[in-house]
């Protein structure tokens, strides 16, 4: 089965920093420890898939201050 198929299942979590607007994202890990990613405005898009391992390179990074922040 392909994360996309899994991830129709997942159970997901609407991102903390997401707001009444048009900013959302909902984030799902997978049984086999792959996270996802997607669009709540959009659910019928593929989500994000991402490895362990990429996921932790992603919040660290966010984590670091890499990414900015819109204001």
């Amino acid at each position: 089965m392909t994360a996309q198929r899994e991830a129709a299942g997942a159970r997901w979590h609407v991102s903390s920093y997401s707001n009444s607007g048009n900013n959302c994202l909902e984030h799902g890990r997978l049984a086999d420890g792959t996270q996802i990613v997607r669009d709540t405005k959009d659910r019928a898009r593929a989500a994000l898939v991402l490895t362990p391992g990429a996921w932790r390179g992603f919040v660290d990074a966010a984590r670091a201050g890499a990414f900015g922040r819109e204001g």
